[in-house]
C-alpha cells in the first residue's frame, strides 16, 4: 500500500534532495520516496508499506538511478523483515524488478544477507529485521560517501584532460542527488566543477521517451545555480559539430567485466559522437556498478519497456488541456509498434575513463577493472 502527500520540511540545502528515506511512524515502518514521476511539476513523495508497492514504485520510475535503487532494494528488504511478510519473496520480487540495474540487485542480497545470517545465528526475527535495516543504512551512508569521492576524483580528471578550465560538459539522463545517497554521479562531477568555477556551461539531454534529463537534470541544475542548457537529443551532433563541448560526462546502470557500459538509450550515439570529435568520454559510476559475472556488453540483459512510452508523451500528473493527470497524449498512428529499450550500450574502447569512489580506470580494460574491483574489496574489509 502507498499513500502520496506534497512534500513538506525545510531543505536548507539545494542539493538535500530526500530521494529516499526510513520512517518509523507508529502505524509501523514505511519507506518514504521522493516520486520522480512527478518532477518538475511537483515534489509528492511515496508512502511505501510492502516491498510489492516498492517494487511498482521501481518499475515505474517513481525512484530510479542505479545507486539508489540498491539502497531502495536494501530498504526494501528491511521492510519485509520489520512489517512480518517473507523476507525471502520480497527479495526475489525486487532483485528482478528492473534487470539492467545490477546496484538493485546488490543492495537487495546485501540486506538479504545481513538478515539471513542474524537469523541463522539467534532464529530472533526482531535482531533478524534490524540487522537488515543496518545493512540498508550502511549501504545508504556508503553510497553518500562514494559520491563525495566520485565527485573528487571526476574534478581531478576533468582538470588534467581539460587544463584551464571553464569546462562545457554534455551529460545524459540524470545522475544527481535523485539517483543516490549523496550527490550522484556524473552530475556531482559537474556540480564539483561548478563549486569552484570550473563549470562553464552544462549541456543537458533532453533523454527521450521519458525526459529525464529535461525534468530531473534540468530540476537539479536550476535548484544548484548552475549554468545549463536544454536540448534535444538529435541536436548533440550539431554541438559536437561545432565545437561546444569538451568533455561528456554519464552514469551507468552496469558495467561488464571488459568495461563495456549499459546506461540509458541514448549514450552510445554520445560515445561515437565524442570518439569522432575527439571529446573524452567519461563514465562515472560505483564500484558496485561493475559486475564482474557479465562478462561483456553483450551477455548485459537490456530492460525493454512498453511501447506507449514512444507512441504518447504522458501528460505531467497535474491537469492540463487536452488531457487527464497521468494520461497519454497520442503522437503516433493507433497500432504503431514501438522500439523501447531503456538502455543501451557502449563498448570499452569508446571509453576514455571509468571514474569510481577508489579512482580512475584509463584505458579501459578488462584488468585494470578486476584491479580496481579487488582494490575495493580489500578496502571493504
Amino acid at each position: 500500500m502507498a499513500d502520496q502527500y506534497a512534500r513538506t520540511g525545510d531543505d536548507t540545502r539545494p542539493t538535500e534532495t530526500p530521494a529516499i528515506r526510513w520512517e518509523e511512524p507508529p502505524e509501523g515502518p514505511v519507506v518514504v520516496l521522493l516520486d520522480q514521476t512527478r518532477l518538475p511539476a511537483e515534489e509528492v513523495e511515496l508512502v511505501c508499506t510492502d516491498a510489492s508497492t516498492l517494487v511498482e514504485a521501481i518499475r515505474s520510475l517513481a525512484v530510479r538511478g542505479a545507486p539508489l535503487l540498491g539502497i531502495a532494494g536494501a530498504y526494501g528488504v528491511a521492510l519485509a523483515a520489520a512489517r512480518g511478510f517473507a523476507v525471502e519473496e520480497a527479495a526475489e520480487a525486487l532483485a528482478g524488478a528492473r534487470p539492467t540495474a545490477v546496484n538493485l540487485s546488490v543492495g537487495v542480497r546485501r540486506a538479504q544477507g545481513a538478515h539471513r545470517a542474524e537469523l541463522g545465528r539467534t532464529g530472533d526475527q526482531k535482531l533478524a529485521a534490524g540487522a537488515a535495516l543496518a545493512a540498508a543504512r550502511a549501504l545508504h551512508r556508503e553510497d553518500a560517501e562514494a559520491s563525495a569521492r566520485m565527485a573528487e576524483h571526476g574534478l581531478a580528471l576533468l582538470d588534467e584532460l581539460l587544463p584551464g578550465g571553464g569546462h562545457r560538459v554534455l551529460t545524459h539522463c540524470n545522475t544527481g542527488a535523485l539517483v543516490s545517497g549523496g550527490e550522484g554521479t556524473a552530475f556531482a562531477v559537474a556540480l564539483a566543477a561548478h563549486r569552484v568555477g570550473r563549470l562553464r556551461r552544462l549541456w543537458v539531454d533532453e533523454t527521450r521517451p521519458l525526459l529525464q534529463g529535461a525534468r530531473l537534470t534540468a530540476y537539479e541544475a536550476a535548484r544548484n545555480g548552475m549554468a545549463y542548457t536544454l536540448l534535444t537529443d538529435n541536436a548533440a551532433g550539431s554541438l559536437f559539430a561545432a565545437g561546444e563541448v569538451d568533455a561528456v560526462l554519464v552514469g551507468a546502470d552496469r558495467i561488464a567485466a571488459d568495461g563495456s557500459v549499459a546506461n540509458k538509450v541514448g549514450t552510445y550515439p554520445l560515445a561515437v559522437l565524442a570518439r569522432y570529435h575527439h571529446v573524452p568520454f567519461i563514465v562515472v559510476a560505483p564500484v558496485t556498478t561493475v559486475d564482474p559475472d557479465t562478462p561483456d556488453g553483450a551477455s548485459i540483459e537490456v530492460e525493454q519497456r512498453a511501447g506507449h512510452e514512444v507512441t504518447e508523451i504522458t501528460a505531467p500528473q497535474v491537469p492540463v488541456a487536452g488531457a487527464e493527470a497521468g494520461g497519454g497524449i497520442a503522437v503516433a498512428p493507433l497500432g504503431t509498434q514501438a522500439y523501447n529499450p531503456a538502455f543501451d550500450v557502449t563498448p570499452p574502447e569508446l571509453v576514455t575513463a571509468i571514474v569510481t569512489e577508489e579512482g580512475a580506470v584509463s584505458p579501459v580494460t578488462a584488468g585494470a577493472l578486476a584491479e580496481l574491483c579487488g582494490r575495493s574489496r580489500q578496502v571493504t574489509i
